[in-house]
């Protein structure tokens, strides 16, 4: 494993028992500048995971716990005359930040979920003709609990689709709660990070070594031949659109990255897939009988689909 990845995961590991392969899904959509939707049970360490990287990164973190009264503009930030000069002043939201936890994003109304479109696509806010750039690297953690619906407002595809990755922790087993218990009763254990283990400017270069690994025209068509298996068949009622393919992509090269290769192989696309596309599927009444979850449907088309050789 590539050595910064490595004290990245540990510093992490520092708050979160177990779930190393959540870790390293996180790791890999930061370097690809990636947003991430966590969704899962409430109370397995959706915030604290996320706390938690952005303890383990220097750089500016906020979170907002959404409701529905918060307004877009708790988002997006609003202009306001400045009495003493005269002049209308722009005063910064919550996006303005390098990562920013948007806590149980479903309860938030349909206005405020918009308000974070323009920021995880164009990574810009554009507010009363004046464009104000985000910071670098930018990252959206949002959360949400599949279980609790009531007062809730489901995700449109097209926002689930500005997600790089979906990603689910799910329950310790024995051994990790016990571990759990020991740690809680010392102290917070997010007090466990003292100083970030690295650094902004050190994330932006692995986001360049990332977009540097070298992929072979066998993996690519291999990703493109995934994708559209899920555009031609009865058990989808909307396929992985360009988007997602590049996602793949993308998300390929960093698990290569992760693991201190300078090329993809099949296996880091295989590593990727369920984690990156499986949100981007609907079913059709067909694939929800056959497979029930687009996690197992993009698992079928990864056993389905030929594989290259290198």
């Amino acid at each position: 494993m590539n050595e910064k990845i490595k004290i990245l995961a540990d510093s992490i590991g520092r708050v979160i028992v177990g779930k190393k392969d959540t870790v390293i899904r996180l790791i890999a959509a930061m370097l690809c500048e990636g947003h991430v939707l966590l969704e899962d049970v409430p109370g397995v360490g959706k915030t604290q995971l996320i706390t938690a990287l952005s303890r383990s990164v220097g750089g500016k973190f906020n979170r907002i716990q959404l409701t529905p009264d918060v307004m877009p503009s708790d988002i997006a930030g609003f202009t306001m005359l400045d009495q003493k000069t005269g002049d209308f002043v722009y005063r910064e939201g919550a996006a303005m930040c390098n990562f920013l936890l948007a806590d149980e994003i479903n309860r938030a109304s349909p206005k405020v979920q918009s308000a974070l479109l323009e920021a995880m696509e164009e990574r810009q806010i554009s507010m009363d003709s004046e464009t104000h750039s985000l910071p670098k690297p930018f990252l959206v953690m949002a959360t949400q609990n599949p279980v609790e619906t009531y007062g809730t407002f489901h995700l449109p595809e097209a926002q689930m689709d500005r997600f790089f990755m979906k990603l689910s922790m799910g329950y310790p087993d024995a051994e990790e709660e016990m571990k759990i218990l020991d740690r809680t009763e010392m102290h917070n254990p997010i007090l466990n990070i003292e100083a970030p283990a690295v650094s902004i400017d050190e994330i932006l270069q692995m986001q360049q070594e990332v977009r540097e690994i070298r992929v072979t025209e066998g993996v690519k068509q291999y990703i493109i031949n995934i994708v559209a298996a899920t555009r031609n068949d009865r058990n989808a009622a909307l396929g992985i659109s360009p988007r997602g393919s590049i996602a793949l992509y993308k998300s390929a090269k960093a698990f290569a990255y992760i693991y201190d290769r300078e090329y993809v192989t099949p296996d880091d696309v295989k590593a990727a897939a369920v984690s990156v596309l499986s949100h981007r599927i609907i079913l059709s009444p067909q694939g929800k009988s056959g497979f029930g979850s687009g996690e197992d449907y993009i698992k079928h088309i990864l056993e389905t689909t030929a594989v290259p050789s290198m």
